[in-house]
């Protein structure tokens, strides 16, 4: 199946409406998605007609993938009187079809279901594809995958993520999208979320946390109801980005969960005044966006006021989290060591409300190429105040780059120092009230020379006297080279 998407990626780099990963990506994912929802309606079809139940399809037969773009002769051949090409193709799909399947949006007024995703995520996508005969190549392709097997779908799901990966590895905007894998399963793990849990991540982006989290929790027998639990009222999000929304949804559709309960919203134009209980999830697991700056109006909408977006992100989920709810959350160094009011305020209630068990310090280059900010994990439960924080620092035996990024390996030692809360060289514990003007940035005790992050008038003094001791030597210098001559 990679072999194909290859094959498929090649070819739209020589499409003129195609440029970039980003774009070869999305085009890829509504043909994958289409021919998925075609195999299965025909698996539910085939279990309805055993059942003796007529099976009442989504998509009516005229836009359906077996009659538009693989219509079968007798011997179960490509009919190639029926298959269209060319401009015929790109008028159908331009035309009519994105059409049909936009209409599913308001036909239906149930958000929870996959006619209602569908119409959702092709209001926000296009056929970019401008030749039909290139369209007509990467459809053929795509017809000879099998999506009703197990084992194709799990492959479909792994070439997926991979085109993702492709994707932040692009650079710019496209890191939005994705999270490393080692970095979302190790936080999964730690907050191990449980069936019967709601578990929400406020900037879902690819869907990655929601994703792991569903890995996480279904090799263990469940029950009917927990299986419909688990695939209808398990999972939510916002994503304001419309192509990420269409990727994550996707994405979940695309790894077996039917009804993500995902919208197009921006998670912080919400005012956290609002939140009730009954909003509240379990588990919160998420890498928001950080380094923003956030107007006056949406900062209006947080009772601690700050421009800087991670700030906002963070309260949203301490409000967000249920009495003896679990979260865990990327979040940039600033936000540990900034003392400044409005980081100093959030800390404090962070410290003063909530279980702020573990932090993990990050190494430098987990977000590159797109991003080379140093990065922490924190680990917070709502279960009464903070008495002491448990750090860890990650230390993989090599740099960091694009080429050779973090793998899960590099987190066996936390997680086995996790569990039984062995100290070593690289973890410690700093009680609350050693704490000073709320500065928890992570201060390796074992190290010869902490980093010290100091004020900007602090740093200037300290150079305008090193200045005045360096001018005092240069003085006596020439003053003996003087007395020499």
């Amino acid at each position: 199946m990679e072999q194909n998407i290859n094959r498929i990626t090649d070819i739209l780099r020589r499409d003129d409406g195609i440029s970039g990963a980003m774009m070869y990506t999305e085009q890829i994912s509504w043909i994958l998605f289409l021919k998925f929802i075609n195999d299965l309606e025909a698996n539910k079809a085939e279990e309805a007609e055993i059942d003796g139940i007529e099976y009442r399809y989504i998509i009516d037969k005229s836009y359906r993938w077996d009659e538009w773009a693989a219509p079968k002769d007798a011997n179960g051949k490509l009919d190639l009187k029926k298959a269209q090409s060319g401009d015929d193709l790109l008028d159908f799909v331009n035309g009519k079809l994105f059409a049909y399947l936009r209409g599913f949006k308001s036909i239906t007024q149930d958000a929870k279901s996959v006619k209602y995703k569908i119409g959702a995520i092709f209001e926000f996508i296009d056929n970019r594809i401008a030749n039909g005969h290139t369209l007509r190549e990467v459809l053929d392709i795509i017809d000879a995958m099998d999506f009703q097997r197990q084992s194709d779908l799990f492959e479909l799901s792994v070439v997926y993520e991979k085109l993702l990966k492709d994707m932040g590895s692009d650079g710019g905007n496209s890191g939005e999208f994705y999270t490393p894998r080692p970095l979302i399963k190790l936080m999964t793990k730690v907050v191990d979320p449980r069936i019967g849990e709601r578990i929400y991540d406020p900037a879902v982006g690819s869907c990655g946390f929601l994703i792991e989290a569903y890995n996480h929790i279904r090799p263990q027998e469940l029950s009917t109801q927990q299986l419909q639990f688990l695939n209808q009222k398990s999972f939510y999000g916002n994503e304001k980005t419309p192509l990420s929304y269409v990727m994550g949804v996707m994405n979940m559709i695309l790894h077996g969960i039917e009804s993500p309960n995902i919208a197009k919203a921006n998670t912080l134009t919400r005012n956290i005044r609002d939140i009730e209980e009954k909003d509240r999830y379990d588990v919160i697991l998420a890498n928001p966006p950080f380094g923003g700056k956030e107007k006056e109006q949406i900062q209006n909408n947080f009772p601690i006021k700050s421009n800087a977006t991670e700030l906002l992100f963070l309260q949203h989920m301490m409000k967000s989290l249920k009495i003896g709810g679990r979260c865990g959350v990327v979040v940039p160094e600033g936000v540990l060591f900034q003392t400044n009011n409005a980081f100093a305020m959030v800390k404090k209630e962070l410290l003063e409300n909530f279980n702020l068990h573990t932090i993990v310090s990050l190494p430098s280059g987990v977000f590159l190429p797109y991003s080379g900010v140093k990065t922490n994990v924190i680990f917070f439960d709502r279960i009464g105040s903070t008495s002491e924080i448990y750090y860890y620092e990650v230390t993989p035996p090599y740099k960091l780059t694009k080429n050779k990024p973090i793998a899960y390996e590099h987190f066996a030692e936390f997680l086995d120092s996790f569990s039984t809360q062995k100290l070593g060289e690289h973890s410690w514990v700093v009680k609350v009230e050693d704490i000073k003007e709320y500065d928890i940035s992570a201060k390796n005790p074992h190290k010869n020379q902490a980093i010290e992050h100091k004020a900007p008038n602090e740093l200037l003094n300290e150079i305008k006297a090193n200045n005045q001791e360096i001018e005092g030597i240069l003085g006596d210098i020439e003053k003996i080279l003087g007395e020499g001559v």
